[in-house]
């Protein structure tokens, strides 16, 4: 699994003009599914992600967690966070999941966040088009792979 996830003031998805997601300070995380992403993959991501320290303290140092601040998060499935840009300009996505896995895996995901949480996790939805709104608080924005545990 691969995320890219940005600290936001507020985040929104939108779908065909009707408002699906919207929070205000929290994690907008955009996750990617890989064919060979398991459920140890789901449990380790998602506690990552909740006890991250990227909030500021009163200090203004990133030493808070979501959890600690009380934030808010939506995920959003972004399949090409796998786009293979190796041969030519067109990318390829054939390391990423297709459907009949990746939604699967990411309600999974959605359900350990919202557990390692303790609150409702927003979405978008899957395989739509979707208009993603954020507005990137510092900005802060953290990628992170679970094939290398970065």
């Amino acid at each position: 699994m691969r995320t890219v996830i940005q600290r936001v003031s507020r985040a929104s998805v939108t779908v065909e003009g009707k408002l699906i997601s919207k929070i205000e300070t929290g994690l907008l995380i955009l996750l990617g599914i890989e064919n060979v992403d398991t459920e140890e993959d789901i449990i380790w991501l998602s506690r990552k992600i909740a006890n991250l320290r990227i909030f500021g303290d009163e200090n203004s140092i990133m030493n808070k967690s979501i959890i600690e601040v009380e934030g808010n998060a939506i995920v959003v499935s972004q399949f090409t966070l796998y786009a293979g840009t190796k041969k030519g300009n067109r990318p390829s996505y054939i390391k990423a999941a297709k459907p009949d896995i990746a939604v699967s895996m990411y309600e999974k995901f959605v359900y350990q966040l919202e557990a390692d949480l303790g609150k409702k996790v927003g979405t978008g939805v899957f395989g739509a088009d979707m208009k993603v709104e954020l507005l990137n608080d510092g900005p802060v924005t953290i990628v992170i792979d679970t094939k290398n545990r970065e």
